[in-house]
């Protein structure tokens, strides 16, 4: 419950963010503006900020409720000590609730503030409070997504490099063609930067093509891949002008570094979730369903965090991922279609999730096949389902601290597939 200023009133607190300041305001339960102050972003500002607080009833069993329009930073941690609920208001509500106070469109910090308290008075039971997840589960979370953009970021850098190399050499995407995840392997980077233009490549002689390979940590096959890629480079290939092949090379070596940067990004981010996640104690849950490693265990851990009053039941948490249909009637119009607001995190490690599922379990594969060919699915429809299936399994069994079990989640599907 909010804290009580003076014993007669319920007091609520609205921070306007800022990068270099935050303008606080505090009203009581009738919507009367008690105190107002702006404070710096650092330690002396904090504290300003906590004897405010104080100053207005606030306690360690009875907390003053925050609304700040951000979910991160220091100040949010600050904030989170103890039992304080704070609230992170989506920017798009708060300006809705804005226009509420006002006609004339006029903006302002402070104002800002003090719609964030009143969005507290008014209509706090509409908002959900920051989880109340553990410290190992949110240093997890903060590795997973940073797993996630780094390899993200990988990706669209590959795709950059690939891009510009179909320019001016095709010779060197036929070359990793053959090899799994093609130029982020360490043999293409290396490869690429003993010969960075198709006409060095050609001239690459057998020791310096193997020797690229040894320093890319190949071991094995070392002279029949030599051979194949002298082969393929020295094949009849079109040509750029050599002017301009030598500048489309400068640029490929610029991408080049930071491709390389985005893969060792990635490698160390996951041999730190790897580290981290098995500690946690849902991780042999999470893990003993089918689909799930660590790296994409811990991405789903990391958005459904290990607070289990956050979901009132599962119904809530498929909502949050985005998996359960939504319902748009109006008058004698209908339609069931896909949620658009959703966590796109978590959506996206369940579209994952439900991909490798199929290959792993039986069940799974029932599922989904069901959903192809009785309802009529189209492939990312019905590994949607599937994701929607799983993770109110995975609810129930983080709820009631067991494992999964294919024969118990789909039963009637084994039964008839046998």
């Amino acid at each position: 419950m909010p804290a009580s200023g003076g014993g007669a009133s319920l007091i609520y607190c609205g921070i306007d963010w800022a990068e270099r300041h935050h303008d606080v305001a505090l009203v009581d339960d009738s919507g009367q503006l008690l105190a107002k102050r702006r404070i710096t972003d650092d330690a002396a500002g904090y504290r300003m900020l906590l004897d405010l607080l104080a100053e207005h009833g606030d306690c360690e069993d009875s907390p003053i409720p925050v609304a700040i329009e951000t979910s991160r930073g220091l100040l949010v941690a600050v904030l989170r000590t103890g039992k304080r609920k704070v609230f992170a208001i989506n920017p798009m509500a708060a300006a809705r609730y804005r226009d509420r106070h006002s006609v004339s469109r006029k903006k302002s910090d402070p104002g800002d503030a003090l719609v964030l308290a009143n969005i507290l008075r008014t209509d706090m039971h509409a908002h959900r409070p920051l989880p109340d997840d553990s410290d190992l589960a949110r240093a997890i979370a903060v590795l997973a997504r940073a797993q996630q953009d780094a390899t993200w970021n990988r990706q669209q850098i590959s795709n950059q490099l690939r891009s510009l190399l179909r320019e001016y050499y095709p010779a060197a995407l036929e070359a990793f063609a053959v090899w799994q995840n093609g130029l982020c392997r360490p043999e293409a980077r290396e490869v690429l930067k003993a010969a960075p233009t198709p006409t060095k490549a050609a001239r690459l002689t057998r020791t310096q093509v193997a020797a690229a390979l040894r320093r890319a940590g190949r071991q094995r096959g070392i002279e029949g891949e030599t051979e194949r890629l002298r082969e393929v480079f020295r094949a009849e290939w079109a040509h750029q002008p050599l002017l301009v092949e030598e500048a489309l090379g400068k640029q490929m070596l610029a991408l080049l570094v930071q491709l390389e940067a985005a893969c060792i990004a990635a490698d160390d981010l996951a041999e730190a979730v790897e580290e981290a996640f098995p500690q946690h104690p849902d991780a042999e849950i999470v893990l003993s369903f089918p689909g799930l490693g660590i790296q994409l265990g811990a991405r789903i851990l990391a958005e459904i965090g290990d607070d289990r009053t956050r979901f009132t039941d599962a119904r809530g948490l498929k909502a949050y991922a985005g998996s359960s249909p939504i319902t748009r009637a109006s008058g004698k119009k209908s339609s069931i279609t896909r949620r658009w607001v959703k966590n796109d995190r978590l959506n996206h490690a369940g579209y994952l999730w439900a991909f490798a599922a199929i290959r792993h379990s039986p069940g799974a594969m029932a599922h989904y096949r069901r959903r192809r060919d009785d309802h009529g699915d189209w492939h990312a429809a019905a590994q949607r389902h599937l994701f929607n299936r799983m993770i109110g399994q995975l609810y129930h069994c983080l709820k009631k601290r067991v494992l999964f079990d294919d024969g118990t989640a789909f039963p009637a599907l084994l039964a008839t597939a046998a």
